[in-house]
């Protein structure tokens, strides 16, 4: 059954804080989180006549599904900021402190970021730096092996093994963490 534009104000209404941390939690900067938030409200709205399930529960469920795809699609082109403010036609203000900390909270960020900084200190050098130079830093696995004076096949080597030992961390568990219900 769709959604009417109510449906999905209440969904905003009563959802947008724990999406936004939901979000937040995975990249770590309060203002992408945002944006991402948005952006996935906004699809939300567009697509509302497509939504096919039964009830609020399923009604979150496809929100979340939309998030993880806006999720993945700034992962994939880092253009979610220009799409925005393109598609809105407006240019975005920037956060104030309290916003920034709100978000920050939601998110849990602190706790988080000590976290990762414990988890990447108890990898080896050799994969810290290659996780620094490749996912912190943004440079291409070209850039990364030049850097570390190794093979692009080492460097991806380092790096891959670096992440699926963080994943498998039970102290970064949350970041994959999301509601039961969605």
């Amino acid at each position: 059954m769709p959604l009417s534009p109510d449906d999905v104000a209440g969904l905003y209404r009563d959802h947008a804080g724990e999406l936004l941390g939901f979000l937040a939690r995975r990249v770590l900067v309060p203002d992408v989180a945002l944006d991402l938030m948005a952006e996935t409200f906004a699809r939300a709205y567009r697509d509302r006549r497509r939504f096919r399930g039964d009830g609020p529960d399923d009604a979150l469920a496809w929100v979340y599904g939309i998030a993880r795809h806006v999720l993945a699609s700034y992962h994939r082109r880092g253009a979610v900021e220009r799409r925005a403010v393109h598609a809105l036609g407006v240019e975005r203000r920037a956060l104030t402190d309290g916003e920034y900390d709100r978000i920050e909270e939601l998110a849990e960020l602190s706790s988080l970021s000590a976290r990762v900084e414990r988890e990447l200190d108890a990898l080896g050098a050799d994969q810290r730096d290659a996780v620094r130079l490749r996912v912190v830093e943004q440079l291409p696995y070209q850039d990364v092996a030049r850097q570390l004076g190794i093979s692009q096949q080492t460097a991806r080597a380092r790096v891959s093994r670096a992440l699926r030992a963080l994943r498998q961390s039970p102290a970064l568990a949350e970041l994959c963490r999301q509601p039961d219900n969605a």
